[in-house]
């Protein structure tokens, strides 16, 4: 008697990244949103009856993306304020426009734009840090997607919060209110060194010991940065953060870009992760982070996107290749972040910075369903002689063409599945009047 499932996938190549390698003439068998079985084509179809049963020829199946690092609501903001250095980016253009526009309607509608485009390009969870978490969480249940929730804090007002102790009650209150949802985890945000005392980083510090969270944080971003630490703090914002006791395996670390060889084994030491932006670190001209120190020392490395206002795309295909060429021409080693070690810091290693791994970040039965096809029938990727080779240097986000989450489709033959596309575009427009008005005003 054949067992009961869902969907059996039959790709050309299964890519489960643990353990590293490609299965070819293999299936993927889902139940109830779970990977039931791995196991060859035959034999699925011999064990198991499925609702449904998808062939995808010239495709492989990889573990869906993970953005270790984005602010998903900032889509709205894409394109609004480029080729400006990170200081002058903020201070002159993102707050202000922040300070008149920010509200949960902006987050809810950006961050519905920006799961989308996420899902479209193979992204089915992301590590958002944003105002308005509890509308930004919302708009990643509509979508469907997979999502941890910053509760981000600051020392300054906005129109979320006040002060810091407001940013954190209003936190802690949106975790409660949404803590029961599957798709949804959380950590703690506080922005970054330079606007977050020691006094509110000892607090954080004692609820993430509490709650077991994931504290995600930026750091290191631009030298500026560091030369403002030295002359309030006396030390540099690593250095400050590990006398407060914040250091340790739930500590993302983001950008991470101007670290010398001690804050390295620092990071090393307390076993802490690094989101790796590299395009955002690019076109805001901060500088070109040392991954190749950071895996030689045992650092766990995922890549973020970060915010499409400075990047200007959530794409982790575009990420993972433009990681594993710098890489390779900084170090002068081509043997560096070969294509195996960057999907896997794009799936399970992020998975893991997230304390996710034990749920999604590799094909292996009994974690979720979130898969993606990637198509590599076409003649720009002919001929192909290694898969995952090909995932990193030849395909792009144009290539996904089915999503799951949570075993649920998202994404349909290059089809967005449960979204409105009509509507996400009408509400970018609006937005981006409002916003050129606010601008010219």
């Amino acid at each position: 008697m054949k067992h009961p499932a869902d969907l059996i996938l039959l790709p050309q190549w299964v890519v489960p990244v643990e353990p590293q390698g490609t299965l070819t003439a293999h299936a993927v068998v889902v139940r109830d949103g779970e990977i039931l079985d791995v196991l060859p084509a035959d034999a699925a179809t011999a064990r198991y009856e499925a609702a449904q049963t998808l062939a995808l020829p010239g495709q492989a199946l990889i573990p869906g993306l993970v953005n270790l690092h984005g602010h998903a609501a900032m889509s709205l903001l894409r394109g609004f304020a480029d080729d400006q250095p990170l200081m002058a980016w903020l201070q002159q253009h993102i707050w202000p426009a922040e300070k008149k526009h920010l509200s949960e309607a902006f987050v809810r509608d950006g961050t519905l734009l920006a799961a989308a485009e996420m899902l479209a390009g193979g992204i089915t969870t992301c590590n958002d840090m944003y105002f308005y978490p509890q509308a930004a969480g919302e708009a990643f249940l509509q979508a469907g997607m997979r999502a941890t929730l910053g509760m981000i804090v600051l020392e300054f007002p906005s129109a979320y919060a006040s002060d810091a102790d407001d940013y954190l009650a209003k936190g802690l209150a949106m975790r409660d209110a949404l803590k029961d949802e599957p798709l949804l985890s959380f950590a703690f945000a506080p922005h970054a060194p330079y606007t977050i005392s020691d006094a509110t980083f000892s607090r954080i510090n004692t609820l993430t010991e509490q709650l077991n969270l994931p504290i995600h944080t930026h750091i290191h971003e631009t030298a500026d940065e560091i030369a403002v630490s030295l002359k309030q703090y006396g030390v540099r914002p690593l250095e400050r953060l590990a006398r407060l006791g914040l250091l340790g395996p739930n500590f993302i670390g983001v950008h991470a870009v101007h670290v010398n060889p001690a804050e390295i084994e620092l990071l090393a030491a307390h076993a802490c992760h690094v989101a790796h932006c590299p395009t955002s670190n690019l076109k805001l001209a901060s500088g070109i982070a040392p991954t190749t120190q950071f895996i030689r020392a045992g650092i766990n490395l995922g890549f973020g996107s970060d915010g499409a206002a400075s990047n200007n795309r959530l794409d982790l295909f575009a990420e993972m290749r433009l990681a594993a060429l710098l890489a390779k021409g900084v170090s002068g080693d081509a043997t560096v972040l070969p294509a195996a070690a960057v999907l896997r810091a794009a799936t399970l290693d992020a998975a893991r910075a997230l304390n996710l791994d034990d749920r999604i970040g590799s094909i292996v039965p009994g974690k979720r369903a979130d898969l993606v096809a990637v198509d590599l029938a076409a003649l720009s990727s002919q001929p192909v002689f290694d898969p995952v080779s090909h995932l990193v240097h030849v395909a792009g986000r144009e290539h996904v063409t089915h999503v799951w989450v949570d075993g649920t489709l998202k994404l349909n033959n290059r089809r967005l599945a449960g979204l409105d596309t009509d509507d996400l575009a009408a509400r970018a427009a609006y937005w981006r009047t409002k916003l050129t008005a606010g601008n010219e005003s």
